[in-house]
């Protein structure tokens, strides 16, 4: 049994796993006992109507970070003064577990052209100054992209090795919290693994009563939730709009940004796909607002996706789902570590983010995985890594980077919407995360009284990554 305060020697994270590798003709391996394999998915994908943008000849974005040549990204704050002031930038932990969040940039000879999720960052965040970013790498980069839907073993894995700085009270509480979560939701993820080995085992409108009444209790399928909508999104929709961005490789990121933000009324005040749960009715509602074409397939996509990502996201690879059942595990938070324990990861993970010492722990465990990923990130040569649950232009920058030049402007937008550097910056990245509190989850969750002379924070959050 392993006990607390001990120092215990853990195998080197298995950040391979969680990126997804957008050149490989694979995909990242599953569960066994599934009745589709990754790769079957991967498949389909590739034949959607946008699926063309998965692959890095066709995909703007991810053709860019392979050729090794510079690379443009735009970065939007409104703390432009306190930059100039401190000189810093700081990554964060809402943004690809560690890095600062921006968006691709096209040079073109009239100025840099916004990827459409730019340019939406740009209408969005009309109160914000724009930075903008040339990197120069030594070697091109991977095509290789972070999905956080599969961090759960790193969770898990970092919540093992620094249990010792938690109190006996704030240990208990994580493992006896994630024990009643299970607990809770045991009949319905027991269904989900059913539906993913192909076992169907109830009416649609159940399957969507009993999701929207489950994700309160278990928050991470919110997450899953939402990305499956989204993944649904991007690559079938054949709007107008949708086909012009493909046009020139990008996916529509206004898609998944109204899929959140009418969805959930208080999404614009903290991004928390938590409350991500519309019933079967609401699910085709909110989908006939974004994208009509697609509300009369979106639940039947969703029941037979939502299950099988739910096994790879809870069970990670090498487990054999037709041996796994919820109910078993009981409250027992070791019997669900060693049956699921992506899960186990995502759960105690969740959970220490609701501790009244949480900020103050913040620096310890959510630090150690940022440090992580920049090893990793430097031993792959990925200088600008990027959001790999779908290539959809989410990017970021790794402030670990040692092999890469990195130089920052100050940009103005002209009336064409292309934007223009007017002020060069002399800046250092640091790879250290901002502290919690100047983040919109540590403004929401913990608030401190104002302090005139506390600098803000210098980073931004991707809110999916």
């Amino acid at each position: 049994m392993e006990k607390r305060g001990m120092t215990l020697v853990h195998a080197a994270p298995d950040w391979d796993h969680v990126h997804t590798d957008y050149a490989s003709r694979t995909a990242p391996t599953g569960p066994s006992g599934l009745a589709e394999s990754t790769d079957d998915w991967l498949t389909v994908h590739q034949q959607a109507p946008n699926g063309h943008l998965l692959h890095t000849g066709a995909n703007q974005m991810l053709a860019s970070l392979t050729t090794g040549q510079p690379l443009h990204l735009m970065h939007t704050t409104p703390y432009l003064d306190a930059i100039r002031a401190t000189g810093e930038l700081h990554g964060s932990a809402g943004c690809l577990v560690g890095a600062l969040y921006c968006a691709p940039l096209t040079a073109t000879s009239e100025g840099l052209r916004p990827h459409n999720l730019g340019a939406y960052l740009l209408q969005a965040k009309t109160h914000t100054k724009t930075l903008v970013f040339e990197v120069r790498p030594e070697a091109p980069a991977p095509a290789k992209g972070l999905n956080y839907l599969r961090l759960g073993a790193i969770h898990l894995d970092t919540y093992r090795a620094h249990r010792g700085f938690l109190t006996a009270a704030e240990d208990d509480h994580l493992r006896q919290a994630a024990g009643c979560r299970l607990r809770q939701t045991a009949g319905f993820l027991d269904l989900l693994l059913a539906d993913a080995r192909g076992e169907r085992t109830t009416s649609t409108t159940a399957f969507f009563h009993q999701l929207a009444a489950t994700v309160p209790h278990m928050p991470f399928l919110g997450y899953l939730y939402f990305e499956v909508l989204s993944e649904y999104l991007l690559l079938y929709s054949t709007s107008p709009e949708t086909r012009a961005y493909a046009a020139v490789g990008e996916m529509n990121n206004s898609l998944y940004k109204k899929l959140a933000f009418t969805a959930v009324e208080t999404m614009g005040r903290l991004f928390n796909l938590a409350l991500f749960n519309p019933d079967h009715a609401q699910l085709t509602e909110l989908i006939d607002r974004i994208d009509p074409a697609l509300a009369l397939g979106v639940a039947a996509y969703v029941r037979h996706r939502l299950p099988h990502l739910f096994a790879c996201a809870a069970l990670g690879p090498g487990k054999d789902a037709a041996t796994v059942s919820f109910r078993y595990a009981g409250a027992d938070f070791d019997a669900l570590a060693a049956m699921a324990p992506y899960l186990a990861g995502q759960l105690v993970f969740r959970e220490m983010r609701n501790l009244p010492r949480y900020p103050a722990l913040f620096p310890v465990f959510e630090q150690a995985k940022a440090t992580s990923v920049y090893a990793y990130w430097n031993r792959q040569d990925i200088a600008v890594p990027f959001n790999g649950v779908l290539p959809k232009g989410e990017i970021g920058l790794n402030l670990a980077f040692p092999r890469a030049s990195c130089t920052a402007w100050v940009a103005e937008t002209c009336e064409r919407g292309l934007l223009h550097p007017t002020e060069q910056l002399n800046l250092l990245p640091v790879p250290r995360l901002a502290d919690l509190r100047g983040t919109a989850l540590g403004r929401a969750s913990f608030p401190r009284p104002a302090d005139p002379s506390a600098s803000p924070e210098l980073t931004a959050a991707s809110p999916a990554a």
